[in-house]
C-alpha cells in the first residue's frame, strides 16, 4: 500500500464511527495496510466520512452472519492488529472476541475503542463524546468564567482522547510483539483518554496553582495576556504572551507600556481591568489590520482563522499542512513527519465494499466460495 513507516503492518478494522475510523485512518497515513469492514447493504455507496476512510481497502461483510464472522477470522488470521469499537461483550457474541483471536494468532494486537471502557459501572451505557469528557472533567475546565461549559467540537474525546490514544497504544503493543510474539488486546476508552490529556491541569491543581474553575486561570481564558479578543469587523486575534518578553513587546506595540494596569503581569487582581482596556484596544482595527501590525514582531498575537482560511494561509500552504482532496475540498495531510520513511498522499475513500472479492481471494476463498457468499448475502 502507501509508503510511511507502517509499510507490512496488515491491520482489520471493523467498521464503526468516529474515533475507530480516526485510529484507522492515521495507521493508513502512516503506511499500514488497513483493510476496513463495512455493511453489505452499503456495498457501492460513497463512505459516509470520506476524509476518515481515506487510505484504506473496503470489504462488505455481515458479521453477525456466522459465515461472515468466520470470513473475519480468516482475515485476521494474517493481520498484525484488529480495531473495534462496538459495546464490550458484542464481538464475544459474535465469536470475534480477543480470546478467540489471539488463540488463532497469538501474535495479534486486539484494540478495542469505546468510550467507557471495557469494565466499570457505566460499561454497557450508551454515550458520545460530550458526556465522556464530561466525566473526565475535561469538559468542566473549558468555558468563560461565570459561564456554562463550551463544546471542544469532539477532539478532546473522539480524536485526542479515543482515536490517536488507540493507535499509540497499538503501536506500542506491535511493538511488544514483534520483539516477544505475543499479542494482547488494548483497552482504549475516552475517558481515560481525556483524562490523560488533563495531566498538566492536574498537576497544577495538586501545586494548587490552578483553581478547579472556568476561565480564572492562566491557560484557560483568566488571563488576559492568554485570550481571544474580538476585533472592529467582528474577527478575533488569539493572544498568547505568557513569557516577560512577549508581554512587553505586547504592551509597546499596543502603546500600554506606561499604563499602570499592566505594571505586574502577574497580579491577578488587576486582570480585569487589563482585560477591559485590551478589549477596547483591540475592537478599534480589523482582524486582518492587528495581523498585519503583529506579523514578526514576536509578541504571540495572530488572527483566529476559519477552517478554510486556515487551510489558506502562507504557513500551513508552505508545509503543505493541508491538502486538496479527492472530493474537491481541503483535508489535513498526514502527520508527523518522517527522514527516512516519509509518508505518501493516502489513498482517497473506496466505495463500500470495493475491495471485497479482492481481499477474500488473497485470504484464500476461491471465486466459487465468494458466489456463494454473495448468495446467501454474507457479502455484499
Amino acid at each position: 500500500m502507501s509508503a510511511g513507516p507502517l509499510a507490512g503492518v496488515r491491520v482489520v478494522e471493523l467498521g464503526g464511527l468516529g474515533p475507530g475510523p480516526f485510529c484507522g485512518m492515521l495507521l493508513a497515513d502512516l503506511g499500514a495496510d488497513v483493510i476496513r469492514v463495512d455493511r453489505p447493504a452499503e456495498r457501492g455507496n460513497p463512505p459516509r466520512f470520506p476524509v476518515l476512510h481515506r487510505g484504506r481497502r473496503s470489504i462488505a461483510l455481515d458479521l453477525k452472519h456466522p459465515e461472515g464472522a468466520l470470513a473475519i477470522r480468516t482475515l485476521i488470521g494474517d493481520a498484525d492488529a484488529v480495531i473495534e469499537g462496538f459495546r464490550p461483550g458484542v464481538m464475544e457474541r459474535l465469536g470475534l472476541g480477543p480470546d478467540v483471536c489471539l488463540a488463532a494468532r497469538p501474535a495479534l494486537v486486539y484494540g478495542r475503542m469505546t468510550g467507557w471502557g471495557q469494565d466499570g459501572p457505566l460499561a454497557q451505557e450508551p454515550g458520545h463524546d460530550i458526556n465522556y469528557i464530561a466525566l473526565s472533567g475535561a469538559l468542566h475546565a473549558i468555558g468563560p468564567a461565570g459561564g456554562d461549559p463550551v463544546i471542544p467540537v469532539n477532539l478532546v474525546g473522539d480524536f485526542g482522547g479515543g482515536g490517536m490514544l488507540l493507535a499509540l497504544g497499538l503501536v506500542s503493543a506491535l511493538l511488544h510483539a514483534r520483539t516477544t510474539g505475543q499479542g494482547q488486546f488494548v483497552d482504549a476508552a475516552m475517558t481515560d483518554g481525556s483524562a490523560l490529556l488533563l495531566a498538566m491541569t492536574y498537576g497544577f491543581l495538586a501545586q494548587g496553582t490552578w483553581k478547579d474553575e472556568r476561565g480564572v486561570n492562566t491557560l484557560d481564558g483568566g488571563a488576559p495576556f492568554y485570550g481571544v479578543y474580538r476585533c472592529a469587523d467582528g474577527g478575533h486575534v488569539a493572544v498568547g504572551a505568557l513569557e516577560p518578553d512577549f508581554y512587553s513587546t505586547l504592551l509597546a506595540i499596543l502603546e500600554l507600556r506606561d499604563d499602570p494596569h499592566f505594571a505586574r503581569q502577574r497580579d491577578r487582581a488587576a486582570w480585569p481591568s487589563m482585560r477591559t482596556r485590551l478589549t477596547e484596544v483591540f475592537a478599534t482595527r480589523t482582524r486582518d489590520e492587528w495581523a498585519a501590525v503583529f506579523e514578526g514582531r514576536s509578541a504571540c498575537v495572530t488572527p483566529v482563522l476559519s477552517l478554510t482560511e486556515a487551510a489558506e494561509h502562507p504557513h500551513n500552504t508552505a508545509r503543505a499542512t493541508y491538502r486538496r482532496g479527492p472530493h474537491g475540498g481541503h483535508e489535513p495531510a498526514a502527520a508527523p513527519r518522517f527522514t527516512t520513511t516519509p509518508t505518501g498522499d493516502p489513498a482517497p475513500a473506496p466505495l463500500v465494499g470495493a475491495h471485497t472479492d479482492e481481499v477474500l481471494r488473497r485470504a484464500g476463498f476461491d471465486d466459487q466460495h465468494i458466489t456463494t457468499l454473495r448468495e446467501k448475502g454474507v457479502i455484499g
